[in-house]
């Protein structure tokens, strides 16, 4: 096999570095200290030279302004995002802009994705459901009325939801298929309430009631939500990696410089020992995360599997969410209480690993859906 990144892939993490050098973890309150959100919005400042490097329409075809690359590629540049906390909604995005632009009308397609590519417009998507355990789509009712949709239900949760000019909902029709509706932040009948995640970001509790959707905005293709949610996951085993690894590489510089009984702490076994298995631990993250996002992509090419791609992205959630877990937690043990420290940004990675762990479902969730599959696909 082959696991070499492509020039274009391997461009746009160059890229990525670029815009990324210069952020700060700690560019806004330590969320230990703050009541409530760390910030009313996103980093637009960081937004828009990621506009203007053109990773915001990295994904998307030529035709709308894009390099037309692949889920690789956003992993690749997620990944670069999580090892400086970096405040924007590039995830959300980017998997919604993929989803408009491979099922959406051509309608849609040409008012979300030119604008999306260039920063301008902002899009997210809501994933969570109305508690966060139970499948999204089942928490929003749509009914045909004529040309237009009826959204009736609430989603928990949504990241970036108070920032974004769009927002990707999805939603049943009681005839077993999901469908996927774009609906804009100022519809009326919907609102947002403020909620707060494990790392001090703001997310929003959504409640439509009686949103009208014309038909063009409404993506009834089957298998488009699930693409979204598996991608969505994907790139949330991106941003573990990112973050476990830097955390590492943290950890790594501290024992290194730390002093006991004359030598530094890395040199001593018990330390050595367990910054291995957290190595061990990321390597783990980091193939299974490709084999996923390879998944996505080929099976847009048709290439299967003996599983569906839901379970090399279940298996890959599984381990980022595992395994950013144990990262932070033996960071804290071996930076001793300097990893409390709030004026050191260990413990900011710890809340955004927290959030990362549990975000689209823990690891207990998605073995369970691994489960169902093996159960519902016999392997030769």
């Amino acid at each position: 096999m082959d696991f070499t990144f492509t020039e274009e892939q391997q461009a746009a993490v160059e890229a990525a570095k670029a815009v990324f050098a210069d952020v700060a973890p700690d560019g806004v309150p330590s969320p230990a200290l703050t009541p409530g959100a760390v910030a009313e919005d996103f980093d637009r400042p960081l937004w828009a030279k990621l506009a203007a490097s053109d990773l915001l329409s990295l994904v998307l075809a030529e035709e709308h302004g894009g390099a037309g690359l692949d889920a690789i590629a956003l992993c690749l540049v997620l990944r670069e995002a999580a090892k400086v906390l970096a405040r924007v909604p590039l995830l959300e995005h980017c998997a919604t802009a993929m989803a408009v632009q491979a099922h959406g009308s051509p309608e849609l397609a040409a008012a979300l994705l030119p604008e999306s590519g260039r920063g301008t417009l902002v899009l997210t998507a809501a994933a969570h459901g109305r508690s966060g355990h139970d499948a999204a789509e089942l928490s929003v009712t749509a009914r045909r009325e004529d040309t237009q949709w009826t959204l009736d239900g609430v989603q928990t949760a949504v990241p970036w939801a108070h920032g974004a000019d769009w927002i990707a909902v999805p939603a049943h029709t009681g005839e077993g298929e999901a469908v996927l509706a774009l609906v804009p932040r100022a519809a009326e009948g919907l609102t947002l309430a403020e909620q707060v995640s494990t790392s001090g970001e703001r997310l929003a509790e959504l409640a439509l009631d009686g949103v009208r959707v014309p038909a063009s905005h409404l993506i009834d293709t089957p298998g488009a939500w699930e693409r979204l949610r598996q991608l969505l996951a994907t790139g949330t085993c991106a941003l573990a990696l990112g973050l476990g690894e830097n955390v590492l590489a943290m950890t790594s510089q501290y024992t290194g410089k730390r002093e006991q009984f004359g030598f530094p702490v890395a040199t001593f076994q018990a330390v050595a020992v367990q910054a291995a298995d957290r190595y061990i631990d990321l390597r783990a993250m980091e193939v299974t995360l490709w084999q996923a996002a390879w998944r996505l992509d080929a099976a847009t090419g048709g290439a299967g599997g003996p599983l569906p791609s839901a379970g090399d992205v279940a298996v890959a959630k599984i381990w980022a969410s595992e395994g950013v877990r144990r990262v932070v937690q033996t960071a804290q043990h071996l930076h001793g209480g300097f990893g409390a420290d709030t004026d050191y940004p260990l413990h900011r990675y710890h809340a955004w690993a927290k959030q990362l762990e549990l975000q689209l479902g823990p690891a207990a969730a998605h073995e369970e859906a691994l489960g169902d599959l093996l159960a519902a696909h016999a392997l030769a």
